[in-house]
């Protein structure tokens, strides 16, 4: 398994994984690309849109993945200002994204892909908004949370008792992963995590 900073790992996928199996000279984001059944392609199409929209941010797996070792993942979770939200929605829905609203998120896809885009609608997160850093995610440029708000929008996420227990310990993973390579953050995590790292 290679990681790069580009959001995600490349490793070997089965055939019935993706239409095509990565060749070992395809690039990051082509991996994704063929991965996801066209990831890439749907995510520079978003980046486009937000971009038009004034303040966005990236935040969850692929946020955190800027910050420390990557991992795989086919979420890509983000913050607007919440003024746009309506409008981004109706540009998404133009470009031929399916649009879902639920209770704490609105979730956008591109039919046959697997990139699975959320956008929060808690509006603890609006604030992220003000404390961003660039960093290339997929080949696109683009603003992502800082740390700190990073840790903050995974502790209040891993203490959502609602979604599925693999979600929680995902959210339970970006942490430690966090913590063994920023000790000084620890702190703000609850002492059930904190403490797993204490003993390493």
């Amino acid at each position: 398994m290679t990681c790069h900073r580009f959001g995600f790992c490349v490793y070997r996928v089965e055939a019935a994984t993706s239409r095509r199996t990565p060749h070992k000279n395809m690039t990051a984001t082509e991996v994704f690309e063929s991965v996801t059944n066209g990831g890439s392609s749907d995510f520079a199409l978003l980046v486009q849109i937000l971009d038009r929209y004034g303040r966005w941010c990236l935040v969850g797996g692929l946020a955190v993945n800027c910050y420390v070792e990557p991992v795989f993942t086919m979420d890509a979770d983000i913050v607007v200002s919440a003024t746009e939200l309506s409008a981004i929605e109706a540009q998404l829905i133009a470009e031929g994204f399916s649009v879902e609203k639920h209770p704490h998120s609105v979730n956008a896809q591109m039919k046959g892909s697997q990139l699975r885009i959320q956008f929060t609608v808690d509006p603890r997160y609006q604030e992220f908004l003000a404390d961003t850093q660039a960093f290339q995610v997929l080949g696109e440029q683009v603003p992502v949370a800082s740390l700190k708000n990073i840790v903050r929008g995974k502790v209040w996420a891993w203490g959502d008792l609602k979604p599925r227990l693999s979600k929680r310990k995902k959210d339970e993973l970006d942490l430690i992963r966090i913590g063994e390579g920023y000790p000084d953050l620890r702190n703000m995590m609850p002492p059930v995590i904190s403490g797993q790292l204490e003993e390493n």
